[in-house]
């Protein structure tokens, strides 16, 4: 992204006193898992998240769970999943054990394959269930409920598979290298009596977010592709492993007032990214001067162990201050919320560069099963449309960002006022009010479809979309995902993903334009649900989804498909607006006219910038490879 990815001014030191060398390993690629055959479960009860945690499925494997909601006879549904996961085993009831468990107080009996079976207790000389005759009598719940459930078993839903003849459900689950918890799990901790998601971040918090960071640098990117740029106006990988933790060395250590973590090299090399204007590549901010030779770049080793020191001096700084041995102060708050933040921003900035290549040099999530498009494609085909064509809002006062100037941190009287703060960035802040006059909005954002006929139907004129890319074979265009490119039928009911100047173009084929800041937030603030409501953000899918909002069961309110949305307002200054000094240039380096403000959230947005209603992003409006899309609104 333009913001954290590029901005800054110095934050190096002035002055350095050469610390000790590290001699300690640095930890490598996420760990593979064995080849041993996999285990699955069948549950059939209203299982607890404490009884979906305990079940022996591996992390990243192919164990699998299926879990039964509703009523109903279980074949069918079962014949459908050994599709989906290519398994003819898990309808062959051979294969499988009854088992007796607890579930808490409850005594309940369930499934696993006879690979499993000698670690549970198997009903001793019980007969071969007839899958046929095996009917469910459970109590149906709402899909975001069953999303909760399985984020607090530390679980992922693979697919949900649902009878056409009575109210059965089945989730296949997974149990992938990381998950996101809810924001609603935050566990109160000596620096966080209240539980607030959005203040200073404990150290699970940084863990969570290094399994993902370390899942995507060293398990999607092949050595042969850490020195390929597959965006040419952005660095090359082995640059952003460098830079997080060098952005993370150099805020704390400047707090801390201790040398620089070595080697302090890298503070030169790796401190500040590139925005350079799309149309002007010549014309960029102050940034990091990096090698120009692939022979000059420190080894991947060498910075993961630069990596694992920084990580140490995080973890050892929150440890002091939960003792009590260092005092929390705001200014320390706010400076590890910023740490753990620019790293969120930062997977989402190498993935949407990682996605160019896909299928052709980048690996695809490892421990996350590959989507059955087929399978989902004829779900979504099913969503049905919006209830009606616009929704009509405005004409009412919308209130604007949160207060949380950071110059307020340094007064006496806030110092270690820390307990229950939010903290943002700079653009979030002031709060402020202002008008938003009646307009007319599409419930839900330019689809792949839409944007495909309107393309064609401007042949030259308009650019195709960096999210398509053409089979070299055929000549179909297809879009591109993590896992490599898929059809245009699969993905047709996904939100586009192409510059602003092109979706404006759209907008104005259709006598719209595209909305403004206060505009899009009204509208989001009214039918955008949060993660905890089943957003597809935080990596519950590994691509975006079509939009269901405007739908009368849910008062139209849904998710957008899991992506950031275009504005026509251009980033810039506001009444009260203070620049930070902790991160500098952040924002007010790109007060140039050339960079919209975006809004909400795609599906590799950690859910603590996901949902706070104030986090504004920004891009450039003609860069076209961020996974923002928009929706088309009209003058009343």
């Amino acid at each position: 992204m333009s913001s954290p990815a590029s901005s800054t001014s110095s934050l190096s030191h002035t002055s350095r006193t050469p610390s000790p060398v590290y001699s300690g390993s640095a930890s490598t690629a996420p760990s593979t898992p064995s080849d041993s055959p996999a285990t699955h479960f069948l549950l059939t009860h209203h299982s607890s998240p404490a009884f979906l945690k305990s079940l022996s499925v591996r992390r990243g494997s192919k164990d699998r769970i299926l879990h039964f909601f509703g009523t109903g006879f279980v074949n069918a549904l079962l014949l459908q999943a050994s599709e989906v996961l290519g398994d003819s085993g898990i309808v062959a009831a051979d294969n499988w054990e009854r088992v007796k468990g607890s579930d808490g107080a409850e005594s309940v009996e369930y499934w696993c394959t006879k690979s499993a079976a000698s670690n549970v207790a198997v009903v001793p000389g019980s007969e071969t269930t007839d899958f046929a005759k095996l009917e469910v009598k459970s109590t149906s719940l709402p899909a975001a409920s069953v999303l909760n459930l399985y984020a607090e078993a530390q679980l992922r839903s693979i697919i949900t598979l649902s009878s056409t003849s009575n109210s059965l459900t089945l989730n296949i689950l997974e149990r992938t290298p990381f998950t996101f918890p809810l924001l609603a799990q935050t566990p109160s901790t000596p620096l966080n009596l209240s539980s607030n998601p959005f203040t200073i971040p404990s150290i699970p918090c940084f863990r969570e977010l290094w399994s993902a960071w370390d899942l995507v640098t060293l398990g999607m990117i092949p050595p042969s592709m850490l020195h390929q740029k597959p965006i040419d106006l952005r660095h090359k990988p082995l640059f952003y492993i460098g830079h997080l933790p060098t952005f993370n060395a150099l805020l704390l250590t400047k707090l801390l007032s201790i040398p620089m973590v070595e080697p302090a090299k890298y503070a030169s090399i790796f401190e500040r990214g590139i925005d350079p204007h799309v149309d002007d590549p010549e014309h960029c901010h102050r940034h990091s001067e990096v090698p120009e030779k692939d022979e000059d770049w420190p080894v991947l080793g060498e910075v993961l162990g630069f990596r694992d020191r920084v990580r140490e001096l995080v973890v050892k700084t929150i440890g002091e201050m939960e003792r009590g041995e260092r005092p929390l102060t705001r200014r320390m708050a706010r400076t590890l919320v910023m740490m753990h933040e620019h790293e969120g921003f930062h997977i989402e900035t190498l993935l949407y560069m990682l996605i160019q290549r896909a299928g052709t040099g980048t690996l695809p999530p490892p421990g996350f099963s590959v989507p059955s498009w087929s399978h989902l494609s004829s779900q979504w085909d099913s969503i049905p449309p919006p209830s009606t064509p616009t929704v009509t809002l405005g004409g009412c006062t919308l209130v604007m960002g949160h207060d949380d100037t950071e110059s307020d941190d340094l007064l006496p009287e806030n110092a270690e006022s820390v307990n229950g703060r939010t903290f943002g960035w700079d653009n979030e802040s002031p709060r402020r009010e202002t008008y938003v006059k009646p307009f007319k909005a599409e419930w839900r954002p330019v689809t792949n479809g839409e944007f495909l006929e309107f393309f064609l139907s401007r042949s030259g004129e308009i650019p195709m979309p960096p999210s398509w890319v053409k089979d070299s074979e055929t000549g179909e265009i297809n879009v591109r995902t993590l896992y490599g490119p898929v059809e245009m039928e699969h993905a047709k009911h996904w939100p586009c993903l192409t510059a602003y100047d092109d979706l404006l173009a759209y907008a104005q084929s259709k006598g719209g334009r595209l909305p403004t800041e206060p505009e899009l937030r009204l509208f989001l603030d009214k039918y955008q649900v949060s993660h905890a409501e089943g957003a597809n953000v935080g990596f519950r899918n590994w691509h975006p989804l079509p939009s269901t909002t405007g739908l009368a069961d849910n008062d139209g309110r849904g998710s957008n498909g899991g992506v950031w949305e275009w504005s026509s307002t251009l980033l810039d200054t506001h009444d009260g607006f203070e620049g930070t000094t902790i991160f500098p240039g952040y924002s007010s380096d790109f007060f140039d006219g050339k960079h919209q403000v975006v809004l909400g959230a795609s599906y590799a947005t950690i859910p603590r910038l996901a949902d706070r209603r104030t986090v504004r992003n920004f891009y450039q409006h003609n860069y076209p490879y961020p996974w923002v899309g928009a929706r088309v609104v009209y003058d009343i």
